[in-house]
């Protein structure tokens, strides 16, 4: 299955929340559609979609990476494939589109987080080239806790 990879539209949103859903990447205290409107609003961030059909805008969407940059490291998030499109390569395909991306615009690094609940994933990623890099990671809520 080659998947054709483009920007996400706002007629996208839906498919790309429930794709998001079906693959469990959503949380309680995020909500997926402001965070798909955010990304496709930023000058330094985008939503890529990998779909299936005969090449419309009304194509099925199976895959989707969240991409953006602060001008210095690049950051994948909502990497997600629609479970039954997994393994034939469209997972493959939407991160390096996203790498892409990011080279295009002079990043040289990119990192992503993976939920400690969702270490499956581990693997796909150091299939592509990701490592795991020791880091003390932090945070603050700036509007308080969820």
């Amino acid at each position: 299955m080659t998947p054709t990879i483009r920007s996400a539209t706002a007629e996208d949103e839906d498919a790309v929340v429930a794709l998001w859903r079906a693959c469990g990447l959503v949380v309680s205290y995020n909500d997926p559609a402001t965070d798909f409107r955010f990304a496709r609003a930023g000058s330094a961030s985008d939503i890529l979609v990998g779909t299936v059909g005969s090449g419309r805008p009304d194509d099925r969407v199976v895959a989707s990476v969240m991409v953006g940059h602060d001008g210095h490291r690049g950051w994948l998030w909502y990497v997600a494939v629609d479970p039954g499109s997994r393994g034939a390569g469209v997972g493959r395909a939407v991160v390096a589109a996203a790498e892409e991306w990011l080279r295009r615009r002079g990043v040289q690094k990119v990192h992503l987080l993976v939920r400690e609940t969702n270490t499956g994933v581990v693997a796909f990623y150091e299939q592509q080239g990701f490592a795991v890099a020791p880091r003390v990671m932090m945070a603050k809520w700036l509007n308080g806790p969820p």
